[in-house]
């Protein structure tokens, strides 16, 4: 038999659950969502929902793909070359 504890947490968040733990506007949720860009999420008849882990799984792609690689400046924006003299 299954063990159904209930943890502090639930694993299925609401939209506006969502963009809390994200930080981030719910309208910014749903035009990720119509762009297929943001975390996986799905509907369970009228209502947005996302798991948990889905959300930690989307947070690390997006740390992953931010993180410089050895070819950019450190902060992570690819140097930019010089202007030439006499333009500004």
């Amino acid at each position: 038999m299954t063990d159904h504890t209930t943890s502090e947490q639930p694993d299925l968040l609401t939209l506006t659950e969502a963009a809390a733990l994200l930080r981030a506007p719910v309208a910014t949720l749903r035009y990720w969502r119509h762009l297929g860009t943001g975390p996986r999420s799905f509907r369970a008849g009228r209502h947005v929902l996302y798991r948990r882990s889905d959300l930690h799984d989307w947070i690390d792609q997006q740390q992953a793909a931010d993180d410089p690689t050895p070819d950019q400046h450190p902060a992570g924006h690819a140097r930019r070359a010089a202007a030439p003299a006499g333009r500004r």
